[in-house]
């Protein structure tokens, strides 16, 4: 798990915790979602490429730095990466978007893609994938699968919740990506949850059962 990257900083922690509890509402576990979002943004692009532009201060011209946020693509797997996506394009809006639209099969678990539509020259960007869960890792990997098709500079994984079957479902397939999340849970259940988890992300930001 040398590639795993556990966001543990205590707002976080403390947001991840109300977003656990069953009675947080559909407005409440949205704006928690967002805020550690962005929170989590920070860490995730520390590396981002970065540019030298000529500003002029109150006092003198001077050289400074801002990101290269055109060469960065935030990818989506719908419909629940959508919550990690919006508090992460408050941080960096100047990065494009895609989107990977994927479902689980209820008897298989495994991902059947009905979506797909990125940026153009990919090979010259860096891809950041958000979901809020890595479950199975079923589909985390075809969506990874995906993207490498286009060939980007890099890519990284980032979640809300995580557990050691869905690590190593994305490891194996994927050992070259590191994946970024704000908690590793105890394991899955018969049906394919994390568990202890926070129920059903898509359905807790939108609303729906």
């Amino acid at each position: 798990m040398s590639n795993v990257h556990l966001l543990d900083h205590p707002l976080v922690q403390h947001k991840l915790t109300l977003m656990r509890r069953k009675d947080a509402s559909t407005n409440s576990f949205r704006r928690l979602l967002n805020e550690i979002s962005m929170l989590m943004a920070y860490e995730v692009t520390r590396d981002m490429p970065m540019q030298d532009i000529e500003v002029e201060t109150p006092l003198e011209t001077m050289q400074a730095k801002v990101i290269d946020g055109k060469k960065l693509v935030l990818v989506s797997i719908l419909r629940a990466g959508t919550g990690i996506l919006d508090g992460m394009l408050t941080v960096v809006p100047g990065a494009r978007v895609g989107h990977i639209g994927l479902y689980r099969d209820p008897k298989t678990l495994t991902a059947v893609e009905y979506y797909f539509k990125m940026p153009g020259e990919m090979e010259n960007r860096d891809v950041i994938v958000v979901d809020p869960m890595l479950a199975t890792g079923n589909s985390a990997v075809a969506a990874v699968e995906r993207l490498k098709e286009l060939n980007p500079k890099s890519i990284k994984f980032v979640c809300l919740l995580t557990c050691p079957e869905g690590i190593a479902t994305m490891q194996k397939a994927h050992p070259d990506v590191p994946i970024y999340t704000a908690a590793i849970d105890r394991e899955l259940n018969s049906h394919g949850y994390i568990l202890p988890g926070l129920g059903d992300a898509g359905d807790r930001i939108f609303g729906t059962k």
